[in-house]
């Protein structure tokens, strides 16, 4: 079933978060021009939120803050003595993100650091320090950001990969740009990798959700 304008705007509506301070983010961001497309969608973030919720993280890693709507909607679902570490490189972007942490009263909750990625994942310590993760910045740089992350998350914990469907581009063979390839290939990785099960969703321009398998799960493959 094609999702319509109408159908969209219907689902859209029919979420229970309803913060202001992320209207206020969104109308800002839309200021951007071009830009503006790589914030995350209101029900994405909703989404995210619940998750987050859903599975008790504390500690939660993204890459690719942008303008902070994605990281407010992740610090929602974290319980007060949560933390959650941004990752990105634009720090006219930063300052946005950072203004509406405080205006959202998260910005103890949140850190941000501005620097590349890679840079700052391997920078931390080994061991299974994050709950959940969320990536949305270079397609390019996904393989590795999973390379990084998943050791560095819990057994149980999720990574969520965003535009996995990139704008219908992956199911188009003549398609040979760096980002769709980069995708394409992740998007082919996934279900066959032991460390991780997997799912797809059609949730705005796409959705991976990978759950950190235990060993003993791996082996029952």
């Amino acid at each position: 079933m094609a999702l319509t304008p109408e159908l969209h705007a219907y689902v859209a509506e029919r979420r229970s978060e309803r913060d202001p301070v992320l209207a206020e983010l969104a109308e800002e961001t839309s200021r951007l021009g071009r830009a503006a497309a790589m914030q995350v969608s209101p029900e994405q973030g909703a989404f995210l939120s619940l998750l987050v919720r859903a599975i008790g993280a504390q500690h939660a890693l993204e890459v690719g803050t942008f303008t902070g709507y994605s990281a407010i909607s992740i610090a929602r679902g974290l319980p007060e003595d949560g933390r959650l570490l941004c990752c990105d490189v634009s720090e006219p972007w930063s300052a946005i993100a950072r203004r509406a942490f405080a205006r959202a009263g998260l910005d103890d909750r949140i850190e941000l650091r501005v620097a590349p990625a890679l840079d700052t994942l391997r920078s931390l310590p080994a061991g299974e320090a994050f709950d959940f993760a969320f990536v949305d910045a270079d397609k390019t740089s996904y393989r590795a950001y999973l390379e990084e992350i998943l050791p560095r998350l819990r057994t149980g914990g999720l990574i969520v990969f965003d535009n996995v469907l990139w704008g219908g581009a992956v199911v188009d063979p003549t398609d040979r740009t760096s980002d769709t390839v980069a995708l394409r290939e992740l998007n082919d990785f996934l279900p066959g990798d032991p460390r991780v099960e997997c799912v797809m969703i059609p949730l705005a321009d796409g959705l991976t959700i990978a759950r950190k398998r235990g060993r003993n799960e791996g082996e029952r493959r």
